[in-house]
């Protein structure tokens, strides 16, 4: 009998596992809607672990990306600056990104090989992604380092220009070798956001230099608790590619087709940011509010981020300040007085969290028609 009740006890122990999911996804993951013509690619290019500064094993990014249900992340580990090795001595300096692979293949994450170039200024910190293999890009000069990464196909933006370790006044310097590397086509990209900080100068250089405009989290710790925890999502790249593959994602980067987020913080070409936000809100309902000219508009936001809207067009509100917020995953009612009846009309509204410039915001615009 004895035996008979362990068996039942394990027959039933299995009918619990199997009724419930798999799953790493956190209760608040991140979610952005696709744009015409391409799909919208969550990307955090820029992260440590134990392999050179961080704080965690590469496992643990890996768990963390699918919590926040991201698509593709890259372990940037510090080339030059490995401050563990004497407790993990690793001198293949691929180990960190072999590691992650194998903690991903079985479930939808894309893991990209990349590494971080790290030098004194004028040089600076730069990723290089996309790469085949860290080791020979490891060198003694900083410029054959980012030949060997070009040699290799890499995908390379400069980290944090703005960090004022580097640039005390806290605003980023193009010196003549970023500019040098730009004219040899060595750098592609540039962070506006790194971790907490948006430097609007960083996004003018990317628009001077015609740099993709990127996003990172550049975590060391736990995402939870230097995220999370305070309330904040982890900074991204929304990356716009033709499918969810390492070859098309890379030849969006290249191509420019990004947006960077923070919160509700969205900065981007406007190409890129305008659809996005276009596509992130949905019309539940357009409707004259019964003998009047009020008409009722009710909007949803289909993003993980708040969105900062200010009335931009030529009607008023009626029982709402000029400008809301329409909250993540929420929807709100927008009351409009036309003053007269229309079947048709065009909502625009200013994004006061988005950049398409440095302190200039896009108009959105949306054709609504109004039903009986």
């Amino acid at each position: 009998m004895k035996n008979n009740y362990s068996v039942l006890f394990f027959l039933f122990s299995l009918f619990l596992v199997s009724g419930q999911e798999h799953t790493h996804r956190s209760s608040r993951p991140l979610t952005f809607p696709d744009i015409p013509n391409y799909i919208t690619v969550k990307t955090d290019l820029h992260m440590h672990t134990v392999f050179s500064d961080g704080n965690v094993w590469p496992n643990i990014r890996v768990q963390e990306a699918l919590r926040d249900n991201l698509d593709v992340i890259s372990l940037t580990e510090h080339l030059e600056y490995q401050p563990h090795s004497e407790d993990i001595p690793h001198p293949d300096r691929n180990r960190s990104y072999e590691i992650a692979l194998q903690e991903a293949k079985d479930h939808d994450l894309l893991i990209v090989h990349g590494s971080e170039i790290t030098r004194s200024a004028p040089m600076g910190h730069n990723n290089a992604v996309f790469i085949e293999d860290a080791n020979p890009i490891l060198q003694e000069k900083a410029e054959n380092a980012f030949k060997e990464a070009n040699k290799q196909g890499a995908y390379v933006f400069w980290n944090h220009p703005a960090w004022y370790a580097q640039s005390p006044k806290g605003t980023p310097i193009m010196s003549d070798f970023q500019k040098s590397l730009v004219e040899k086509g060595q750098l592609h990209g540039i962070e506006v956001i790194n971790s907490l900080d948006y430097a609007e100068e960083s996004l003018a250089l990317a628009l001077e230099y015609n740099l993709t405009i990127m996003g990172t989290s550049d975590v060391h710790g736990l995402i939870d608790w230097d995220y999370t925890e305070k309330g904040n999502h982890r900074p991204i790249t929304l990356v716009f590619a033709k499918e969810k593959t390492l070859p098309s994602i890379k030849e969006a980067l290249f191509a420019g087709r990004t947006v960077a987020i923070y919160n509700d913080l969205l900065v981007g070409r406007e190409a890129y940011l305008v659809p996005l936000i276009q596509n992130s809100v949905k019309v539940n309902s357009v409707k004259y509010i019964k003998d009047s000219y009020v008409l009722e508009v009710v909007l949803e936001n289909l993003s993980s981020s708040d969105l900062i809207f200010e009335n931009a067009t030529e009607y008023s509100f009626y029982s709402k300040p000029a400008i809301f917020t329409l909250k993540a995953g929420t929807s709100e009612t927008l009351l409009i007085k036309t003053l007269e009846s229309m079947e048709e009309m065009t909502l625009k509204l200013k994004a006061l969290g988005a950049y398409i410039a440095p302190r200039k915001n896009p108009i959105i615009s949306w054709n609504l028609s109004a039903s009986e």
